[in-house]
């Protein structure tokens, strides 16, 4: 054979195997493929010679994915398994005698057409670095995998701390490397679960979509189905519905993969799905009709469903998800008894009214999930809306005066009746963090000012450099002092005669004044000598160990914040400040001063004391 006979048939070989994979593949989402092409296209072809149908690659199974991939450099071959590529000089034809034809692997199609560069590592699993705020790869260390697993499945979330919420969603939403004795795709399972679980709706989602589906697990399965719920982002289990679907554990999965088809606009393969799923008893009642809604809410559904809660009383993440997903309203006897973290999910939710997410928007500013600026954002929006009437319309409008007043005593007027308004600590506190902004825009030369509340406003955001103009203002041993004085570098080493002059407001128990030399002592702003002193006075045991204060305090030792925070927030399991001993203040902020969040510490030293 010549070699123009050889390039010839090499040609039409590659040709055919090419044409005879593409042939392989069935209309996505029909059971029944349809032509949507002109009449006349599409139409048989007559049988290809048989020299140009010889090697039949139709008949092979694609590669499975963990076949080794060609460099970027070379083609990948769509020679069939088993069979070697044609070369340029084929010494023999192939075996006619074929196998049956095996069912297409689509995953192994996308792992081969994948480059190298694109495929996710999970060595290093996370979504953000230190240039977007987040810690760096090396945050957890050497620490065991498998016991920051069992620290993040018993962290009962919310915590008490705003600021510890905060340096915690930074340390799981990292970029690091997994950890010793776990998985990738687990170590970000648990730790999406846990973001879920404080509300964190949005970065639950992103650190699940930060593993590619092919490399799911169990965990991963059932962590992303959490987190799609939790954000009412249906279309976000569309990429691992079939899937999670095989696996047979989850119902949820099961009844995405119907989800799924109707929203991909193919209605013939989502009815039958649901029929079989009400069939077998995968799903029933309103968690049926809320998932049969979502699937019309796809292209060609063409079905209205009536959603009614009247037989309903208690409400979990599928119905929330499913009803958030289609607009639909939940009742207020469902949200009230539900589990805390339905507050930050409504919070961060962008297809709620704003009028119905401001109030759950305030107690998440003040879990940190909203910042400051944020929450501004939202009673913006609620300003500018047609409707000014109600309560959210007023607030709205104090906090304009508050920004916009005409002098310095207006706006201050303002910020007092945003202040007085709320009944509860919580929601006290949220208001110190909705008018930081406002607070820092009032003039050090206004007359009779609420200094305490002031800086509280502008320390709540972190506006440590606006705060500190109050300095030479606030008196001596008020609670603006303390504060100033835990977040002012240029202070100097403190006594214990000083930590006595304060005598906060509202402080019948003392309590204020051991948390502030708790802090002052755990920032390192005090001798040795005088937190031994100081300690012995105020009846505090800082020296006193166990489990807890070893773990931080090792943690502390190998330079691993990421894990400081984790045991940080086990520490402040309570939802109010007054069930935080001062003891565990101190060894919160003398651990992350080590590990060099001395920022993150004084803000959670400040927040003791403007909180209680």
């Amino acid at each position: 054979m010549s070699g123009a006979t050889a390039r010839k048939l090499t040609v039409a070989l590659r040709i055919g195997t090419a044409l005879a994979v593409v042939l392989a593949i069935p209309a996505l989402g029909q059971q029944r493929p349809e032509s949507i092409l002109p009449p006349g296209f599409g139409d048989p072809t007559p049988a290809p010679s048989p020299a140009a149908a010889r090697p039949k690659p139709v008949q092979q199974a694609p590669a499975q994915p963990s076949q080794a991939v060609p460099p970027p450099t070379q083609a990948p071959s769509l020679a069939p398994a088993g069979l070697a590529a044609p070369d340029a000089t084929p010494t023999t034809a192939p075996s006619p005698t074929v196998t049956p034809p095996a069912p297409t692997n689509f995953a192994a199609f996308v792992r081969a057409d994948m480059p190298v560069y694109a495929r996710r590592s999970l060595a290093r699993v996370g979504v953000a670095g230190p240039p977007e705020g987040a810690m760096g790869p090396s945050a957890f260390g050497r620490a065991d995998g498998r016991f920051l697993e069992v620290l993040m499945q018993r962290l009962n979330a919310p915590v008490a701390s705003r600021w510890v919420s905060i340096v915690l969603r930074r340390a799981l939403l990292a970029r690091v490397d997994t950890p010793r004795g776990v998985g990738g795709a687990d170590f970000a399972a648990e730790r999406s679960w846990l973001l879920t679980r404080m509300g964190e709706s949005t970065a639950a989602r992103a650190m699940a979509q930060a593993v590619d589906t092919e490399d799911y697990t169990p965990k991963m399965f059932e962590a992303a189905m959490q987190a799609a719920l939790a954000t009412g982002d249906a279309a976000a289990l569309c990429p691992a519905a079939e899937a999670g679907a095989e696996l047979g554990r989850e119902r949820g999965w099961i009844m995405a993969r119907a989800i799924c088809a109707g929203l991909s606009g193919t209605p013939a393969r989502a009815q039958p799905l649901l029929a079989q799923a009400r069939r077998t008893g995968v799903a029933g009642g309103i968690d049926f009709l809320l998932a049969q809604k979502v699937a019309g809410a796809g292209q060609s559904g063409r079905q209205a469903v009536t959603i009614e809660w009247d037989s309903v009383d208690h409400l979990t993440a599928w119905r929330y998800g499913m009803a958030t997903a289609t607009g639909v309203e939940i009742p207020e006897s469902l949200l009230v008894n539900a589990s805390p973290a339905v507050q930050g999910w409504r919070a961060l939710s962008p297809t709620l009214d704003p009028r119905a997410r401001a109030a759950v928007a305030e107690l998440a500013a003040a879990r940190g999930i909203l910042s400051s600026a944020a929450l501004v954002d939202l009673y913006s929006a609620i300003d500018a809306g047609d409707d000014q009437t109600g309560a959210e319309a007023g607030i709205a409008r104090d906090l304009r005066a508050a920004y916009d007043g005409p002098d310095a005593k207006t706006r201050a007027d303002a910020l007092a009746r945003l202040w007085d308004e709320p009944k509860t600590g919580e929601g006290r506190y949220a208001r110190l963090v909705l008018t930081a902004g406002a607070a820092a825009r009032i003039p050090t030369t206004l007359e009779q000012p609420d200094i305490d509340r002031l800086v509280a406003a502008m320390l709540s955001a972190g506006l440590d450099v606006p705060a500190l103009r109050w300095r030479d203002k606030a008196s001596r041993g008020s609670n603006a002092w303390a504060m100033l004085a835990l977040v002012d570098p240029a202070m100097p080493v403190l006594s214990y005669g000083d930590i006595s002059a304060y005598s906060g407001a509202n402080d019948a128990e003392g309590l204020k004044r051991r948390m502030f030399f708790a802090a002052m002592a755990g920032l390192g702003r005090m001798s040795g000598g005088e937190v031994q002193r100081g300690a012995q006075a105020l009846g505090l045991r800082i020296a006193q160990e166990n489990s807890w204060t070893r773990a931080i305090a090792k943690a502390a030792r190998d330079h691993e914040p990421g894990t400081v925070v984790l045991l940080a927030a086990i520490g402040m399991q309570t939802r109010q400040w007054h069930g935080v001993s001062p003891e565990t203040v101190y060894h919160i902020t003398a651990a992350l001063h080590a590990v060099g969040m001395a920022g993150e510490a004084r803000m959670i030293a400040v927040e003791a004391i403007s909180r209680l």
